[in-house]
C-alpha cells in the first residue's frame, strides 16, 4: 500500500491466537457485540445476510450513525467480506470490508482492507483519516480483549 491511496485503509495486525479463535472473534454475534458497534450480535455467517449496526453520528464525515451490512463473502477460518452502507441520502457511504486470516507461528496474522472512500469527498476523506485510526487503536485492541478472555 502506498500512503496517497486514499480510497483504502490497510491495517496488518499480528494476534497470539490460533486462526479458529480469531475467526471465532470474527463470526459469532455474541463475541462481535463486545468488540464491534451495536446491532453485531444480528450477525449471521450466511452470503447474503443483512443486519443494522449504530453508532454515534459524526457530521464533519457526513456519518448519519447507522450502517446497514451485508455478508458479501467468507471462507471459514480464512476470509470474511462485509459491505456497509449508510443509506442516509444526504450522506451516502459504500465500503466494503474485508478480513484475511492467516496463520503465522503461534498466532494469526489479521489483515483488513477498507475499501470505497470517494477521495474528492473532503468528508469522506476525513471519514477515512478517522476510522484508520479508530480500526487500529480501538477496534484491533478490543478484539484482542475478547480474544484474551476467550
Amino acid at each position: 500500500m502506498t500512503t496517497d491511496d486514499l480510497t483504502t485503509i490497510h491495517v496488518d495486525q499480528f494476534f497470539a491466537h490460533r486462526p479458529a479463535k480469531v475467526w471465532r472473534a470474527l463470526t459469532d454475534p455474541e463475541l462481535l457485540a463486545q468488540w464491534q458497534m451495536p446491532g453485531s450480535e444480528d450477525f449471521r455467517l450466511e452470503v447474503g445476510h443483512d443486519y443494522v449496526m449504530r453508532s454515534v453520528p459524526r457530521p464533519n464525515t457526513n456519518f448519519s450513525g447507522t450502517v446497514h451490512v451485508r455478508v458479501l463473502a467468507f471462507e471459514v477460518e480464512r476470509m470474511l467480506s462485509v459491505r456497509w452502507l449508510d443509506p442516509d441520502p444526504a450522506n451516502f457511504a459504500e465500503w466494503t470490508i474485508t478480513w484475511t486470516l492467516e496463520h503465522e507461528g503461534r498466532g494469526t496474522r489479521l489483515f483488513l482492507v477498507h475499501e470505497g472512500f470517494d477521495p474528492d469527498d473532503p468528508a469522506q476523506l476525513m471519514a477515512r483519516k478517522i476510522m484508520d485510526g479508530g480500526w487500529r487503536s480501538h477496534v484491533m485492541g478490543a478484539l484482542e480483549r475478547v480474544l484474551t478472555e476467550l
